[in-house]
């Protein structure tokens, strides 16, 4: 399969929706000349110029900043690729070939070509993301999207990645994740699935295990994953798929022992292996599915599909996430069929998780991540003034104005009886029509709409109000709403690769939004619940304090890892005064300093989320180095050498039209999962080079 021609794709964005399109006529590619944005994101040559080369650490921050603002769209956000997973894809392909909804033009051959461009080039298979080495879960999937997608089984691509996936012992150890779209498809027995019961829905909800109480990524995965269990939907069998059984294992599908199936998981993908507890319940559960059950199972599967209702309604159909959306999508063309409103809405949508690349198109983690990255760039740029600047004065108020409309308005009218939190006020992590609360996306939101003023107060009261109701009871802040289900819950984790999943959890990340948010709040607005700002303050402080480990760090669950976390742990600790005098501060500041590398930046591996442990890159990461002199500065860091060093790398590895180039990936969720954030490579540099100079001038 060949790719389409790059130079044919245009980003189009409308209120923070941004959808690629391939353009097939002369006369609309005339009408629609490509823009530098599509340019830089396709990987092809920009206009942007040569600039001056800075001889001070202010003048790279300005040319960095000249160059990232040649990035944002016209609605006033700053796009890009949130991927990394390669678990997405394959949902998607999956439900298109089920439901039989024909792609838009361009999106085959290059999810294809992504597909291919992603195999790894010693093995031929496929990794949980992008970074990792190959796995069954990569490879079973992604291997079967390629064969979906038209590949023959004979092409190279699919015979090295066969070869691959033979060699890990075939698709039968999969991970659960894994064998349920399998299921769905007809390419593994429901047999071989251990129980995803709907009846969790219909638990009383004070009922720990009630899935109302788990994190909400989670239960929101599961929901569609238990409808479909419950009715065992297997896809029309066709020849296609009958030759897939025959690929994919390395014995006759016919003579496999499914229910041997259930807890068998290649060994090395086994991140978080089931519990014994886990394994005594799927055992009565097992039993239970044998057992008459009819009424029961109804009711629980009507509630079932009343919540993926909710779901698509109060997302716009959007879903929290692709993978829910891809199987609520399946669900709806099986409920409502292929000529429904809702299903049409949900096909609509698809674009939204789409994202083009010189490498092919991706599948995104959500809708993409643009209120984030546009309110860190608005930061870097308050950060060392560059916003009283007049190249630049455009780029923020059109920032701002961006910022201003994915404030979101309402609640949700139902929103106690889909278990979600309240609404009105905060930001999202992406659009506001996806609608869901995030209390970082609301703290960085907040400060961000500070200067220039723009928000009135009545709104910023309202974001304000909505973090007062996140802290949990340890005095940290989770991501999308208070932990409501105890920690043991992950005695019940049944996905194998992911940990940390199935409740809410307390983040230094999250703390220090939520912490400088309220503070940067309650310096203009001191007569707005004063008293309870100031004790979640002092609690939140205390949370980052018991946090921190032994050795001085902290350990980060959103981005690689300790560099991240240290640097919004640092931001706090600053905010109320405490600096490298105090004894802990020191100890992070040590603990950093001796993971700069030679060449003066930090290079921190993904493998740091995954064990807890640091691990080093071969080289150091520009990101990463920026976050770690953030750090040092917000502590007062008293070895200037140390963070001037990390400041001229940072300047040396600038390209002459501004840019940073992309190294690796920065982001994870789950411990185990990378996820990219090439926006990060723009505005953390540009924030901690603009820092030094507010600190140190121009020496």
């Amino acid at each position: 399969m060949q790719s389409t021609n790059l130079n044919y794709w245009r980003l189009k964005v409308d209120h923070g929706r941004q959808t690629w399109h391939y353009l097939e006529t002369e006369k609309e590619r005339k009408e629609t000349p490509q823009s530098d944005i599509d340019r830089y994101w396709l990987g092809l040559k920009t206009s942007m110029k040569q600039l001056s080369k800075p001889k001070t650490p202010l003048e790279s921050a300005r040319n960095g900043l000249l160059f990232y603002q040649h990035l944002q769209t016209q609605d006033g956000h700053f796009a890009g690729e949130y991927g990394g997973p390669m678990f997405l894809i394959p949902g998607l392909v999956i439900v298109m070939y089920i439901t039989k909804t024909p792609f838009p033009p361009g999106y085959r051959a290059e999810i294809a070509r992504y597909l291919v461009n992603m195999a790894h080039k010693e093995d031929g298979g496929w990794g949980i993301h992008t970074e990792g080495e190959s796995t069954v879960f990569g490879t079973s999937l992604n291997y079967v999207a390629l064969r979906l997608l038209g590949y023959p089984a004979d092409h190279p691509v699919c015979t090295k990645a066969r070869n691959t996936l033979w060699k890990l012992g075939g698709s039968t150890g999969v991970p659960t994740w894994g064998k349920f779209w399998l299921s769905v498809i007809g390419l593994y027995e429901w047999e071989g699935q251990n129980p995803i019961p709907p009846e969790l829905w219909i638990l009383p909800y004070f009922a720990p295990v009630h899935a109302g109480r788990m994190w909400c990524h989670t239960r929101m995965v599961y929901l569609p994953m238990s409808y479909l269990y419950s009715k065992r939907y297997v896809a029309p069998i066709d020849d296609l798929i009958l030759s897939l059984r025959q690929e994919i294992y390395v014995e006759e599908y016919s003579e496999i022992n499914w229910s041997a199936q259930r807890d068998n998981v290649a060994v090395k993908e086994l991140y978080a292996p089931s519990s014994p507890i886990l394994n005594f319940v799927n055992g009565v559960l097992n039993i239970y599915e044998k057992l008459p059950n009819g009424f029961i199972r109804k009711t629980a599967v009507d509630e079932a599909l009343r919540q993926i209702r909710f779901e698509d309604e109060n997302t716009l159909f959007l879903d929290i996430g692709p993978v829910n959306k891809m199987m609520n999508m399946l669900i709806v063309y099986i409920e409502d069929g292929p000529d429904s409103e809702t299903f049409k809405k949900h096909v609509d949508r698809v674009p939204d998780f789409m994202w083009m690349s010189g490498e092919g198109m991706m599948m995104n983690g959500t809708n993409g991540s643009q209120l984030w990255d546009t309110a860190f760039a608005v930061q870097a740029a308050l950060e060392g003034d560059l916003v009283n600047e007049p190249e630049f004065k455009k780029m923020i108020i059109h920032s701002l104005e961006f910022l201003d409309d994915m404030q979101i308005r309402e609640n949700i009218r139902n929103a106690a009886e889909c278990y979600r939190h309240e609404r009105k006020g905060a930001w999202p992590f992406s659009t506001r029509d996806q609608g869901y609360t995030v209390s970082d996306c609301t703290a960085e939101g907040l400060k961000s709409v500070f200067t220039p003023k723009l928000v009135g107060k009545e709104r910023l009261c309202d974001a304000v109000n909505v973090l007062l109701t996140m802290q949990n009871a340890d005095g940290g802040f989770a991501s999308y709403e208070l932990q409501r289900g105890p920690e043991w819950l992950e005695l019940f984790n049944p996905a194998q690769v992911f940990g940390k999943i199935m409740v809410e959890y307390s983040y230094p990340e999250c703390t220090t939004a939520a912490l400088l948010g309220l503070t940067t709040f309650k310096k203009l607005y001191p007569n707005h619940r004063t008293a309870e700002i100031q004790q979640t303050i002092d609690r939140a402080i205390q949370f980052i304090l018991k946090s921190q480990k032994e050795d001085g760090s902290w350990y980060g669950s959103w981005g690689i890892c300790f560099t991240y976390a240290m640097f919004f742990a640092m931001e706090s600790l600053s905010s109320v005064g405490q600096t490298v005098k105090q004894e802990h501060i020191r100890r992070a500041c040590e603990f950093l300093v001796s993971k700069q590398m030679a060449d003066g930046g930090w290079g921190e591996s993904y493998k740091s989320c995954e064990t807890g442990e640091w691990h080093n890159l071969p080289t150091s990461q520009v990101v990463q180095t920026s976050w770690a002199l953030l750090a040092l500065m917000a502590a007062k860091y008293d070895n200037k050498q140390v963070i001037k060093k990390g400041i001229q790398l940072i300047m040396n590895r600038q390209q002459g039209n501004g840019e940073w180039l992309q190294e690796n990936i920065e982001g994870v969720f789950n411990k185990n999962c990378m996820i990219s954030y090439p926006n990060y490579k723009f505005a953390f540099p540009i924030w901690a080079l603009s820092r030094y100079s507010k600190i140190y001038g121009n020496e």
